[in-house]
Formats: structure tokens, sequence, C-alpha cells
């Protein structure tokens, strides 16, 4: 990802704007301002670092699992709390939906993404000021357009978790601006579409150094994801918006299918050629950089040396089981393997697959070796970055096989299914080295396509948006036992009491 710099920690925030008032309001000689420091392209680059920085929630190494996953996962069926987890009652209850909009979690969260929009509106608007003698024209526009990516990603993400939000397309230069009423999903939709779709001017690749940074590829799939999920929230348009994801799923093109599933989640095959948009982490520590996690931890079991904080539900082990051992290899869909380590004879044949040892080395208790699946998912290649207290292991944010999947199901919401099945098939040889599916009914492909998300993206948090998208939300945790779940309360989170408490226009 883009080099983050020193120069980010001028920057004011509207989250937060209190602890900046004495920097908008005093001048010094000896300090840069928001008035000074934006001066030629290396200013304009150090800005827009600011902004990519909030992609990692601003959390030091330690703590930065415990946002994202929390806020995004823990109400999904396809995993349950470890049992570390259950200690902290902030992340216990996102998973019994008993919060109150003070809770820790998820105010971090519309924080981290409301700081990325701060970022993101001086960039938009302060580099356009920049001269042109001072930066090339080409440049200026790219890192514009760059920030109105990252403006419509953090919006989507807040849209994605909260009925309603506060669009902020301006930067905040005075203490009034904060108070700002909730936009209407509709008017924030327009917004996060616009932004994107200037975006889609971005450059198709980026060179070695500057790997990670937003392209055309991540702006239309992105573009895509905005109208897919707008047409089944607007029932009226529906066939509209589903013309469109799928005129902008279109537009996502140069990547394909990494036939290495695991490799794109244990930090061995970085940006590789499938990943469209990806969260950056490195083990470089000079100069005092800190980019590395301890996101192993956070994901593995006890019996990995984790702290035991979140597991495959028992719902995610049998449907991954449900197709039987069909795949080309003579087992199980190959992505099961892939995401979990479990109790089978591919575990313990004696090859040491489990970090150089077999599964019931590892999973045992004094009365024998016993099943209990883990994730495998984002947990270190070998045994050494198991013993490592920290790793790099990037995250994909949004995939091709994605990209395939989502443009599957509009192409099959909109009367096209003939075109549809291909694309699962695709995902489902390469990934999983499964047959073709079988069925071809719109209805056929609906459930093929809500099987095949459960099994390509556990860990990558978008069951959750799917679930809601399809209106099975209620259907889903029923099944689940997730008893405390209201939909009419619990589909989205609620305003955090920090946002109510600073900006009186909400009620």
């Amino acid at each position: 990802m883009i080099k983050k710099s020193i120069y980010a920690a001028m920057l004011c925030t509207a989250i937060g704007f209190s602890a900046c008032e004495d920097y908008l309001t005093v001048k010094s000689p000896d300090q840069l301002t928001s008035s000074t420091f934006w001066r030629n392209e290396a200013d304009a680059e150090a800005g827009l670092a600011a902004a990519y920085s909030q992609l990692e929630y601003s959390i030091d190494t330690w703590e930065f699992a415990e946002v994202k996953w929390p806020v995004e996962a823990y109400r999904e069926d396809v995993v349950i709390l470890g049992s570390d987890a259950l200690n902290y009652q902030n992340w216990v209850e996102l998973s019994t939906f008993n919060y109150t909009n003070g809770n820790s979690q998820f105010s971090a969260y519309w924080r981290c993404n409301y700081s990325g929009i701060s970022y993101a509106n001086q960039v938009i608007e302060k580099v356009a000021q920049i001269p042109e003698s001072a930066i090339r024209a080409e440049r200026k526009a790219q890192i514009v357009n760059e920030a109105y990516f990252l403006r419509a990603y953090y919006h989507f993400k807040l849209l994605l978790n909260w009925e309603q939000i506060v669009v902020r397309d301006a930067y905040i230069t005075s203490q009034e601006q904060l108070a700002k009423p909730l936009s209407s999903r509709e008017e924030a939709w327009e917004m996060i579409i616009a932004d994107l779709t200037k975006a889609t001017s971005l450059p198709s690749t980026h060179t070695s150094e500057n790997v990670g940074r937003a392209t055309s590829g991540a702006a239309y799939a992105y573009l895509g994801y905005a109208y897919l999920t707008r047409a089944y929230e607007e029932s009226a348009k529906k066939s509209e918006y589903l013309e469109k994801a799928i005129s902008a799923l279109k537009g996502v093109t140069g990547y394909a299918l990494e036939e290495d599933y695991i490799s794109m989640f244990n930090g061995t095959n970085k940006n590789c050629k499938e990943s469209v948009f990806e969260l950056q982490f490195t083990m470089n520590s000079s100069n005092g950089a800190n980019y590395r996690n301890a996101l192993h931890r956070w994901i593995g079991v006890a019996e990995l040396w984790g702290w035991d904080e979140i597991a495959p539900s028992e719902f995610l082990y049998r449907e991954f089981m449900k197709e039987g051992a069909t795949a080309t290899t003579g087992r199980f869909d190959s992505r099961m393997y892939e995401t979990m380590f479990f109790q089978c004879d591919y575990f313990n044949d004696e090859t040491g697959r489990v970090y150089g040892y077999n599964y019931d080395e590892w999973f045992s208790n004094d009365e024998g070796a016993y099943n209990r699946p883990a994730f495998r998912k984002f947990m270190p290649a070998d045994y050494a970055g198991l013993e490592q207290s920290r790793v790099a292991i990037n995250i994909p944010l949004m995939r091709y096989s994605n990209v395939l999947l989502m443009l599957a199901e509009a192409y099959n919401e909109s009367g096209q299914t003939s075109l549809a099945i291909p694309l699962i098939n695709e995902v489902r040889a390469v990934h999983g080295d499964m047959p073709p599916m079988s069925g071809s009914s719109a209805e056929a492909i609906r459930a093929q396509i809500e099987h095949e998300r459960i099994l390509e993206f556990p860990l990558e948090n978008l069951r959750w948006y799917d679930l809601r998208r399809w209106g099975k939300l209620t259907e889903a945790m029923q099944a689940a036992g997730r008893n405390g779940f209201n939909e009419s309360e619990n589909s989205f989170y609620p305003i955090p009491m920090v946002e109510l408490n600073s900006n009186n226009q909400i009620k």
C-alpha cells in the first residue's frame, strides 16, 4: 500500500475535532497547518497516505483484529465466539444482539471510518489547490481520484453497518460543521456511486512500489457491489440497478482466479492475480514503521497458541460437507481444507500438514484426540510463522471471485440465468475442485450462489450483508440459535453514543 508518512499525524480529523481546535485556530511560524501543508506532490502523497491508513482502523499491533472481526463477523452464522472472547462483554453482545449504542467496538469502527473520510476530504479539497508548477496534472488527478475511491469505500462500510449515516462530503474546518443530520440511504448511495464513478478513471495497475493502491478495477468492483446492494433495497428500480451492477462488474478486467486458494490468506502470495483491493501489512520495521499485527493470535485457537477469539461454526462445517466427497481430489470441497483444520485423514496422514504434525498431535486431551474445527485461513503458512509474535498477512478486501459471484447473482436476478452458471462453475472448479453445479432454474442458481459464498468467504465478513440483501437474516439467526436477534432492531447497528453527543442534528 501507499507508504505512510509522519505528515499524517498533522492532519485533523472530523471525529475528535475538539482535539484539533488549537491546531486550527492558532498560527505558529514553526509548524505546518492545514493552510500551509499542501505545497507539492510529496505533500499530496503524504495526505493520501493518511487516508489509506484508516483501512487499518488506526489501532495498534495487538488490537487490529479486535474491531474489524467482532463488528463485522460476530453476527454471522458461519462463526462462533472462542472461549476467550466470552470474557469481553462488549464483544459478546455483538453476537447476542444485546448491545447498546455505547458499544466500544462499533463506536471505534464508526470513528475510524469517519477519520478516513476526513483525510480523503482534505486530499480532494487541498490537492486541487496545489499549483501545477508543484505537481504534475496527471498525478494530481490520480491522487484526487484515489481519495474519491477511499471516501466512497469508507462511506460504503458505514452504510453496510448502519441504516443511516452522516454523509461527510466536505473537509470540516469549524466546530459548527460537525452538526449535520443523517442522510437517507438513497442520498448516501448517490454520493458513494458518484465517487466510485470518478475513481473508475484510475490506472488499472500500479508499479511494484505502489502495489495495493486503488485501481480502476477496485472502483468498478465496489461500484458493482453498490448497485447490486441497492437493487434489493429499492425494488422499484431493481432492474435498472441490476443492469448497472452488471455493467460495472464487467468492467473489472485483468484479473483471474488464484489456483492456490490458501496462499491468498497466509502471507505467501500477496497481491496475487485475484486480488482487486487488499489491505497491506509488512514485517519491515525500519525507521519505526509498525505495520505488523497479531492476527494469527486472534484467529488461532489455544491449541495453536492463539487467544481463541473466533472459530468456525457447526453450520459452516456442515455446509462444506453438504455435497459430499465429490471434488476431483476425491475429498470434500478443497476450500474446506484451506479454510479450517479439522479431524480427518487429510490432516492425519503423517505428512505434517498442521505445522509439521498431525492434527491429532495438536488437538488432543487426556482422553485422546478430538475434533475441534479451527480456522486455518489467515494463519501463518509454517511453524516459524506460528512462533512469531507478529505477522504481516495481507487482508484481501475485494477478490475476483467475489466479482464473479456478484456478477452471477446480478445476471440471475435480472433473468439472464444462463449467464450465471459458467461464472459459478469457474469459482467451483478453481477454488473448490468441485464438479459443475446441478440445476438450471433461477431458484437453483440462487441457492448455489448462497452455498458458494458461504464456502468462499469465511472470515472475509460478507455473510451478514449477503443475508440482509437476500432478506434472510431472521431465518439464518433462528437456525443458528441466535434468539436475541430482532430484525427491526438488529439488522443495522444503532448510531454510536459518541456521535449523538457531538452532533445535535441527530435525534
